[in-house]
């Protein structure tokens, strides 16, 4: 199995897991059997551009936030960056939670100046 689809994989899980989706949901909304989207999860099939695609409307997400981050070539394996480890604790938040941890951490980065 090649890293980087195991780090799609783990990816596809986690934003399905933070829907509170099983692969059978996910599988129905995207029109992929629930067999094949376990498959991808476990990084043993290397998906399409199009299974992709729907698997990130099933999701409700773009393209861009299932492999943001993503590094297959980082010394540590499986290992994504920061800003996507934010981007993933503030999605589920109301636009005014996020707001006000913007503006602790934009504070915390001016007393740290």
């Amino acid at each position: 199995m090649s890293e980087l689809l195991q780090l799609i994989g783990k990816r596809i899980r986690e934003f399905r897991k933070m829907r509170h989706l099983s692969q059978g949901e996910l599988a129905e909304k995207c029109g992929l059997h629930p067999a094949y989207i376990g498959q991808l999860e476990r990084g043993e099939k290397n998906a399409t551009l199009a299974s992709i695609q729907s698997i990130c409307r099933g999701l409700q997400i773009t393209m861009d936030q299932l492999l943001y981050g993503i590094m297959p070539d980082d010394t540590e394996a499986g290992s994504f960056c920061a800003m996507n480890q934010i981007n993933q604790l503030l999605e589920g938040l109301a636009e005014a939670d996020q707001l006000a941890i913007y503006h602790m951490l934009v504070e915390a980065l001016r007393l740290k100046s």
